[in-house]
């Protein structure tokens, strides 16, 4: 066994190991039927690193689209340029209330395991950001955060301090294929709460600077109605929340709300630790989303209850392993509007 894709075909058998490889076949055979796949990213997959794997999926044309939370789009910013600065606590489950003052003290914001700096990561974006985000003000453009986030990186001001190898950044990656970005909520993340002060402080004229999530629906209604003319549209959810709940909905909005007919998603696959619960989304089973007009009876389906930081990177090992670039090449000829 010489790659990662034959070791999981050999032990990965049963239970939650056989949904993995079942999964990630799914996967394969969707993008080898000239599919498309949409993923999204709850949680901190961006402090978790998921770029290590993330950003090669995207360079070979593996993924067509990403829905994210605020968090993710500019935690993978934070960690290019300031890796270097953070620390990991691997007894955090350990920390008492003291400990944990002392790391806030010191301007150490804890996810997990993994304390990301204050001042080398997050005031140093802000300082970029607010400049483009003055600008754009001063001249009347209105843009969606992923937009501004790949005018940062595009523009070259941060290269002298990267402190990964570029090629790991997820983010990176989307903008130099100018890959389709939904990022609902922003305003629930670092920068949203950033901006929102700049607002107040007067900084700024107006929320109106940055378009929000309603905007976004209709640019991902217009995407989806696009790319489902030629294409099955896959869905690959790492966690839940509104990462996977917003733009899943785009199907029943067009088939409910528009009255305008187009194909269900053609695949679905989630990860996540979540239980089936009294009205929980992230632990939902899947077929429930037939009953909302989202997945269809056949849609080939799976739920992989596990630690997705995990199970991704050794998702999109398979994937990148067994699907060659003749496989997918047509998609990529796809012409998509970046949203």
């Amino acid at each position: 066994m010489n790659t990662i894709s034959e070791f999981i075909d050999k032990h990965f058998r049963h239970f939650n190991a056989a949904t993995v490889k079942d999964a990630a076949n799914g996967y394969v055979k969707h993008l080898a039927d000239n599919g498309a796949m949409m993923v999204t990213l709850a949680g901190a997959m961006s402090t978790a690193e998921l770029g290590l794997s993330l950003a090669q999926m995207i360079r070979e044309d593996k993924v067509q689209a990403i829905t994210c939370t605020g968090a993710n789009l500019e935690e993978d910013v934070f960690n290019l340029v300031a890796h270097d600065h953070y620390e990991r606590i691997p007894n955090y489950r350990e920390l008492t209330p003291a400990q944990e003052t002392a790391l806030r003290k010191r301007g150490m914001n804890r996810v997990t395991d993994t304390c990301i700096p204050e001042d080398t990561a997050i005031r140093k974006i802000e300082h970029h950001v607010l400049k483009l985000w003055k600008e754009a003000d001063q001249a009347n453009i209105r843009l969606f955060p992923h937009e501004f986030m790949y005018k940062l990186l595009k523009s070259g001001v941060l290269e002298s301090e990267y402190q990964i190898d570029v090629n790991d950044s997820w983010l990176m990656a989307a903008a130099q294929k100018n890959l389709p970005i939904i990022v609902p909520g922003w305003e629930d993340s670092t920068l949203g709460n950033i901006f929102v002060s700049h607002v107040i402080a007067g900084d700024l004229s107006s929320c109106q600077i940055v378009r929000g999530g309603t905007e976004y629906m209709i640019e991902l209604v217009k995407w989806y109605q696009e790319v489902s003319k030629t294409q099955s549209v896959g869905f690959f959810q790492i966690g839940g929340g509104i990462a996977g709940d917003f733009p899943i909905c785009v199907v029943p909005l067009i088939h409910q709300d528009l009255q305008i007919k187009c194909p269900y998603w053609g695949y679905f696959c989630q990860i996540s630790d979540s239980t089936t619960s009294y009205g929980s989304y992230s632990g939902a089973v899947p077929n429930e989303k037939i009953t909302w007009g989202k997945l269809e009876e056949h849609t080939p389906r799976f739920v992989i209850e596990s630690d997705a930081t995990i199970v991704a990177p050794l998702i999109f090992a398979y994937v990148l392993e067994r699907s060659s670039k003749h496989d997918v090449a047509h998609a990529a000829k796809v012409k998509v509007t970046s949203v």
